[in-house]
């Protein structure tokens, strides 16, 4: 296959698909901490809607991806998924952290849903050696929405209310699922109608398990960025007052999603040169990096920009690399369930993650939820290097 032969009109479809989706998401997202702190939430509590949001999909992914293998097509279940994704904007008629936790689980179920079919979609129309820059632009087009949508929510805050911001947020979710239905053409297989949810995942290769062993221990560690948005805020408000360092916040995020965007397509075509470990591994240790650094705690804004960066760019290597390598390891009749497994080890390991990091800022300090993440993403790093080597 020729390298810009990859490029289709399904491919470029699901890459809209999730740029869209992304934009609604990320505006909701990067308001979402200072709105748990107006209606009495503090890091606790968001540390659990997202780890909760994020575990409550595991489940659902893992049976969705198996599914996707039995049937026919794998597009509806995409769709739907999309659709009940959308829901996020439900967030401007809530009063309580508790009513916030429902809708942001019920949102993350949908993509739960959409995720390991979409990806398995992907892969069954690409040829091998194309996975890793397909996944990275994949990658990048989904980051671009996530800088629109905080840069968005930026613009909007002071502006309009937090309330107002959630209901623009319907308006790519919904756009998401129109181009995913228009756009996207499946290619054909032939289903496994016959296979089991347990024999398909004993009969995934021994390779594939133990780089998901890896992924997991690192997700462990890999909580969710809205808290990053949080601790910024803190450390900065003294200097520089609380609406100057709510409005620093977001842009911060805004640019860690920009590096992110930039990052992953390059990442791609990187890949095939340095190898999808090698890139993966090194995301692994940069995120370890970006934690010592928030258990130093430095109160500059130059050194939040610092931090930031190495979070934009970690996570550019790791969303595209994880996918992109299991697809090297997967076998096309298994995919659906490769995928899902992947992503609900991840999940799993999201909501422990987000969670405990929460409760040890909360109980403790700040510090100790990075430590705790540092210690385990680094391990993760290194025991995916042990596996690269192993014969």
């Amino acid at each position: 296959m020729k390298k810009n032969s990859w490029l289709t009109r399904s491919i470029f479809g699901i890459g809209l698909t999730s740029l869209f989706s992304d934009m609604g998401h990320e505006m909701a997202t990067a308001i979402l901490p200072m709105f748990i702190v107006t209606i009495g939430g503090t890091a606790a509590p968001l540390g659990l809607i997202e780890g909760v949001a994020d575990a409550s999909s595991s489940f659902v992914k893992l049976w969705m991806g198996h599914y996707s293998d039995r049937i026919e097509k794998r597009k509806p279940i995409a769709v739907i998924g999309y659709v009940i994704t959308a829901i996020k904007g439900l967030f401007a008629f809530t009063t309580s952290w508790y009513q916030v936790l429902i809708i942001r689980a019920a949102a993350w179920m949908g993509r739960g849903a959409r995720g390991p079919v979409r990806d398995a979609m992907m892969a069954d129309m690409l040829e091998p050696a194309t996975y890793g820059r397909a996944f990275g632009f994949h990658t990048a087009m989904d980051t671009l929405g996530a800088v629109l949508g905080p840069a968005i929510a930026l613009a909007l805050v002071g502006v309009l209310s937090f309330r107002q911001i959630f209901l623009i947020s319907f308006i790519p979710g919904l756009a998401s699922v129109g181009c995913f239905a228009f756009l996207v053409k499946e290619k054909k297989r032939k289903p496994d109608g016959q296979a089991g949810f347990w024999k398909n995942l004993k009969g995934l290769p021994l390779n594939f398990k133990l780089f998901v062993f890896s992924a997991g221990i690192f997700g462990l560690g890999n909580f969710a960025h809205t808290l990053l948005i949080l601790r910024a805020t803190q450390i900065l408000t003294p200097q520089y007052g609380k609406t100057a360092a709510v409005s620093m916040a977001v842009g911060l995020y805004t640019l860690h999603n920009i590096l992110y965007a930039g990052f992953a397509y390059p990442a791609g075509i990187l890949s095939e040169k340095l190898g999808k470990r090698t890139l993966l591994g090194a995301g692994y240790l940069l995120f370890a990096l970006m934690c010592l650094g928030f258990i130093l705690e430095p109160p500059k804004l130059w050194a939040m920009v610092i931090l930031f960066i190495l979070a934009g760019i970690y996570i550019a290597l790791v969303d595209s690399m994880e996918r992109a390598l299991a697809g090297d390891l997967l076998p096309q009749h298994l995919r659906g369930t490769g995928y899902g497994f992947l992503a609900t080890v991840n999940g799993i390991g999201d909501f422990v993650s987000s969670f405990a990091v929460g409760l040890l800022w909360s109980r403790i300090s700040p510090a100790a939820g990075f430590v705790y993440s540092g210690i385990l993403t680094f391990i993760g790093a290194v025991l995916l290097f042990m596996i690269r080597n192993r014969k």
